[in-house]
C-alpha cells in the first residue's frame, strides 16, 4: 500500500500535518507501507526536514492507494477513485461544502472524515481538539487585552510553543474578569489546562454566579449547566444528546457576570443556542468576548454572533446586537468575536505531533484490514460514489439540489 501526504489547499492556508517526518518514518517501519509527501512551502515540517528523515518527496500522488491530509481538499486538487483522509466540514449539512461532498461522491472517493472515526463505544479516536481549546483560551484573553488595553499578551501564535506561552503567563498580571467556558470534552479541557495555567481560580457554576471576587475566576459548564428539558422534568443527559430539540437554555444567569465566554461544545443542530440576538441587545448581558472555537456559523448554531469564521491573519471581528451585523471590533455596545476554525494552526507542530501519534495509534493499524475495519466503516462519509453505512441522514443533502 502507498499511502501519500498531501499539500494543504484550502484558503487561508493551514501549516498542520497529519504526521511528522519521524511519524512517517516509524509509520513505515511498523506497517510495511510505503510513503511519500507532495512538496509544500507552508507545512510546519519542512520539505527538508521530510528528506532528512528519508521521506521521498514526490508532486504527482496518483500512484497512491491513500492520501492523508488535515483540512478540506480543494475540488480541483481532488483524485477520482482514492481515498482520503481529511476533516470535510460536511457531516453536519455545512452549506459551505455542500459541492465539496457531491464532488467527492461524484468521483467515487472514498472520504474517511476524521471527526468521525470512532471506537465500538462510540468515542472518537483521533482529534486536534485539546489544542483548539488551547488556543481558544488564550485567544480569548489577547482578545479581551486588545479591547480593554489592560494588559499585553502575544499571540500564541508568536510564540515558539507552549512552554514560551506558560513563561508568558507566569509573568503577566490578568485583569479582574469572570470567564465561563462550556464543555467538558477535547476542547474544554484544553481550554480549561490554559486557565489553570494562567493562575487563573476555577470555581462551581454556583459560586460563579453568586459571589464577586478580587482576582479573576472561571467556571466549567457540562450541559446540565446550560440547559433544561421544555416541560420542567429531571435533566437526563443521555435524552439531552438523543433529543437535543426537547431542550431549552438556561445560560442566562452566566450573561449576566461573565465578562467572557469561551466556547468548547461539539452542538448538535436541533439543541439549543446558548442565547438570542434580542437578549444580546439587553443591558444585563455583560459578555463583551466571545471565543467561539466551536465556531458554527450562524443562524445554525449554538452562538447567534458567529456570523462566519474570522482568520488566523484577522482573527477579531466586532459584533452589533441592534444591526445583527459584523462591525469593527471593540467599540461600546459590541461584543468582541474570535472564530477562528484552525485555532490548532496557531500550534502546529505540538498540534500535529499529538494528532500523528493518535493516527499511528488508532487508525494506522487498521489501515491493511480496511475492508473489513469498523473504524474505517464508521468513518467512512463516501464509498463507491455513494454514502457510506452511516450517513443516509446526508442524502438530501448531497444529491438533491
Amino acid at each position: 500500500m502507498k499511502i501519500g501526504i498531501i499539500r494543504e489547499g484550502k484558503v487561508p492556508p493551514d501549516s498542520r500535518v497529519p504526521l511528522t517526518p519521524v511519524q512517517c518514518v516509524n509509520l513505515k517501519a511498523v506497517f510495511k507501507h510505503e510513503l511519500v509527501i507532495q512538496p509544500s512551502p507552508g507545512r510546519c515540517f519542512s520539505n527538508e526536514e521530510y528528506e532528512k528523515a528519508g521521506i521521498s518527496i514526490q508532486e504527482d500522488l496518483s500512484d497512491c492507494d491513500i492520501l492523508l491530509g488535515v483540512k478540506e481538499v480543494p475540488k480541483p486538487m481532488l483524485i477520482a477513485g482514492k481515498v482520503y483522509f481529511f476533516f470535510s466540514h460536511t457531516i453536519k449539512l455545512q452549506p459551505y461544502n455542500r459541492d465539496l461532498l457531491k464532488k467527492i461522491i461524484a468521483d467515487r472517493i472514498q472520504l474517511i472524515d476524521y471527526e468521525v472515526l470512532t471506537n465500538e463505544r462510540g468515542g472518537r479516536v483521533i482529534a486536534f481538539g485539546v489544542f483548539a481549546g488551547m488556543v481558544g483560551a488564550h485567544n480569548a484573553m489577547w482578545t479581551y487585552a486588545q479591547r480593554t488595553k489592560a494588559f499585553e499578551f502575544p499571540r500564541m501564535k508568536d510564540l515558539f510553543d507552549y512552554n514560551a506561552a506558560k513563561e508568558v503567563y507566569a509573568k503577566t498580571v490578568f485583569p479582574n474578569v469572570k470567564i465561563v467556558l462550556t464543555g467538558s470534552g477535547r476542547v474544554g479541557s484544553g481550554a480549561a489546562q490554559v486557565l489553570t495555567d494562567m493562575g487563573i481560580k476555577k470555581v462551581s457554576p454556583k459560586e460563579f454566579i453568586q459571589n464577586t471576587y478580587e482576582h479573576p475566576v472561571f467556571t466549567q459548564l457540562n450541559c446540565v449547566d446550560y440547559a433544561a428539558f421544555k416541560d420542567g422534568s429531571t435533566f437526563n443527559k443521555e435524552q439531552f444528546y438523543k433529543h437535543p430539540e426537547k431542550f431549552k437554555s438556561i445560560f442566562s444567569p452566566y450573561t449576566a457576570v461573565a465578562d467572557i465566554m469561551i466556547n468548547g461544545i461539539y452542538w448538535d443542530n436541533k439543541a439549543p443556542a446558548f442565547f438570542t440576538i434580542d437578549e444580546m441587545k439587553k443591558n444585563d448581558f455583560k459578555i463583551k468576548v466571545i471565543s467561539d472555537v466551536t465556531c458554527d456559523i450562524a443562524p445554525v448554531s449554538s452562538i447567534p454572533s458567529t456570523l462566519f469564521a474570522s482568520t488566523i491573519a484577522e482573527p477579531i471581528f466586532g459584533f452589533d446586537p441592534d444591526k445583527n451585523e459584523a462591525v469593527e471590533p471593540h467599540g461600546a455596545g459590541i461584543i468582541d468575536m474570535m472564530t477562528i476554525d484552525n485555532l490548532p494552526n496557531e500550534m502546529p507542530r505540538d498540534a500535529s505531533e499529538s494528532f500523528g501519534n493518535q493516527f499511528l495509534k488508532h487508525v494506522a493499524p487498521e489501515l491493511s484490514t480496511m475492508e473489513t475495519s469498523g473504524l474505517i466503516e464508521r468513518g467512512s462519509v463516501t464509498k463507491d460514489g455513494k454514502l457510506g453505512p452511516h450517513f443516509g441522514y446526508l442524502e438530501e443533502y448531497a444529491y438533491d439540489d
